[in-house]
C-alpha cells in the first residue's frame, strides 16, 4: 500500500550513541485510527562495517479504537522492507555513506 503523504517529526537524535526518536504525526498512513506512531531506533556496531538496528514502535490510537495484531505485523513488515531497500542501495553504492 502506498501512502499519499506522511509527516514525521524528529524528537531526539544522538549521533554519538547512534539513536533516533521520531514520530509520524500526520498522513494517511495513520488510517484514521491513530493519533501518531512513535519510533525509537538504535544502531549497534556489528562486525566490520556492519550494524544491527533495534526498532520499537508505540501506536497512539484515537479514542475507542483498537489495533489488531495483523495491523501491527503489517506495519512491522513495512519497516523491515524499507530497511532492506536502504541496505541494498548502500551495499551497491558504498560511496554514498563514506
Amino acid at each position: 500500500m502506498e501512502h499519499k503523504y506522511v509527516k514525521h517529526r524528529i524528537d531526539a537524535l544522538d549521533k554519538e550513541n547512534y539513536t533516533c526518536k521520531y514520530t509520524l504525526f500526520e498522513g494517511d498512513a495513520l488510517m484514521d485510527k491513530l493519533e501518531s506512531i512513535s519510533y525509537e531506533e538504535e544502531f549497534e556496531k556489528y562486525g566490520y562495517g556492519g550494524c544491527v538496528c533495534w526498532v520499537s514502535c508505540e501506536y497512539n490510537t484515537k479514542e475507542n479504537v483498537e489495533i489488531k495484531q495483523e495491523d501491527i505485523e503489517l506495519g512491522k513488515d513495512r519497516v523491515v522492507g524499507m530497511y532492506e531497500v536502504v541496505e541494498a542501495y548502500l551495499l551497491a553504492h558504498p560511496r554514498a555513506y563514506t
